[in-house]
């Protein structure tokens, strides 16, 4: 599992929040979300920018450049 399949998985854990909350916040489909979370895709610049900003990190923690 990558960096950010870990991390997104996560962060949408901690804010107990259902993939389909999160994709319907977003503006992508549930399916999106597992194939996100389960490594298996990987979202475009964009999305990742707009997961970032929705669960108030940064892209570079999202995709695992940084821990903090």
């Amino acid at each position: 599992m990558s960096n950010f399949a870990e991390r997104l998985k996560e962060l949408r854990i901690e804010k107990r929040l259902s993939q389909e909350e999160v994709a319907k916040s977003i503006g992508v489909s549930q399916a999106a979300i597992a194939r996100w979370e389960r490594g298996l895709q990987i979202p475009n610049v964009d999305y990742a920018v707009t997961i970032a900003k929705f669960f108030n990190v940064s892209t570079d923690y999202l995709l695992g450049v940084v821990d903090y």
